[in-house]
C-alpha cells in the first residue's frame, strides 16, 4: 500500500515493485527497509527542494559562491550487474549538457548527444560513499566540470515515457 501511495504507476516484477516516482523509474518507489534498522526509510517527499534547502545552509555558513547539492540513491539498469548513482533532485548545477547542434570532433553536426551530468555526478558519488556497511552519508566532489546555476531546472532530465527506450520492455500500457 505504501510503494502504491508513493508512485505515479506500479509493475510487481520477481523481486521487488518496478515503479516510476517523480519520473524515475525505480525499486518500491526508493522506499528502505535495509538500511532503517526495523523501521522503512522513504525518500523526501521534494529532492529537489530538499537539495535546494541544504545548498542555501552550506552557501550561508561556508560564504562561498558556486556550489551544487545532489541527492542520490542508488539504482539498477536493465540488462546490468550492480548499482549506480542516481540523482532524485540536486540545486545549484545545471543537470544536463546538450551538444546537439555543436560539432563532434569530425566536424559533423551532434543530432540527440546530452549528458546527464546531475546522475553522472551521482554515480561517482555513490562509488564512494558505498553500499554496504560503509556508513559515508555524503561525498564531495571537487574541480568537476559543471555549469552552476541560481535557479534549477527541475524537469530537464525528464523525458515523455512514450519517447523511453526501455517501454517497450513493459508489459501493458504505462499510466
Amino acid at each position: 500500500r505504501l510503494i502504491r501511495s508513493e508512485s505515479s504507476w506500479v509493475r510487481r516484477t520477481k523481486y521487488v515493485y518496478l515503479t516510476v516516482r517523480d519520473g524515475l523509474y525505480t525499486a518500491n518507489a526508493g522506499i528502505d527497509e535495509s538500511n532503517g534498522n526495523g523501521r522503512l526509510v522513504l525518500l523526501p517527499k521534494d529532492c529537489f527542494q530538499s537539495a535546494n534547502a541544504i545548498r542555501r545552509k552550506l552557501l550561508r555558513h561556508y560564504k562561498i559562491k558556486n556550489l551544487g547539492v545532489i541527492i542520490t540513491d542508488s539504482r539498477t539498469l536493465p540488462l546490468r550487474a550492480g548499482v549506480l548513482g542516481i540523482a532524485l533532485g540536486y540545486a545549484g548545477i545545471k543537470g544536463l549538457r546538450d551538444y546537439r547542434g555543436q560539432k563532434d570532433i569530425f566536424g559533423r553536426k551532434f543530432k540527440f548527444a546530452k549528458t546527464d551530468v546531475a546522475d553522472s555526478l551521482a554515480t561517482a558519488a555513490t562509488l564512494e560513499m558505498g553500499e554496504g556497511s560503509e556508513r559515508q552519508p555524503l561525498a564531495l566532489i571537487s574541480q568537476a566540470s559543471v555549469k552552476f546555476v541560481n535557479r534549477t531546472n527541475t524537469k530537464e532530465l525528464l523525458i515523455n515515457p512514450k519517447d523511453d527506450m526501455f517501454i517497450p520492455l513493459l508489459p501493458g500500457r504505462f499510466d
